[in-house]
């Protein structure tokens, strides 16, 4: 699906604004181990607060897609590499990770309605904890 593949694009750039610009404006982002967060505004503001702390790269992307168009998933591999320390999380000293993960999305309208991340946040924890 170009769609997701575009928002995928657009995050692998550290594009914030290209990623938006696949959204729909009232946005359901429901992250890994937090909070629904609703709406462009909320998902900026996560996207701002991530680059802060992580700088990742997808790798290994596929794209699924569902219901005529209504429903993708994509798998991928994240590199990544903890840049500051997270609220809760280990401290941060430049340490690298790779996890398998996985997002879902609902469409409508051409435009993202809904996106769902998971990983696995204990596999992370190790890698990082060293």
């Amino acid at each position: 699906m170009d769609l997701i593949r575009r928002y995928f694009v657009a995050f692998n750039a550290g594009d914030i604004d290209g990623m938006i610009a696949c959204l729909d404006p009232q946005v359901a982002h429901h992250v890994n181990e937090g909070a629904v967060r609703t709406g462009t505004d909320a998902f900026r503001e996560f996207c701002a607060h991530m680059s802060r702390c992580y700088r990742e790269t997808l790798t290994d992307m596929v794209v699924f897609e569902a219901e005529g168009g209504t429903r993708a998933a994509a798998e991928y591999v994240v590199n990544g590499t903890y840049l500051a320390t997270d609220d809760g999380l280990p401290e941060a000293a430049g340490q690298t990770y790779r996890l398998p993960a996985g997002s879902f999305f609902t469409v409508a309208d051409g435009r993202i309605t809904r996106v769902v991340t998971y990983y696995n946040l204990a596999d992370w924890m190790r890698q990082v904890a060293g």
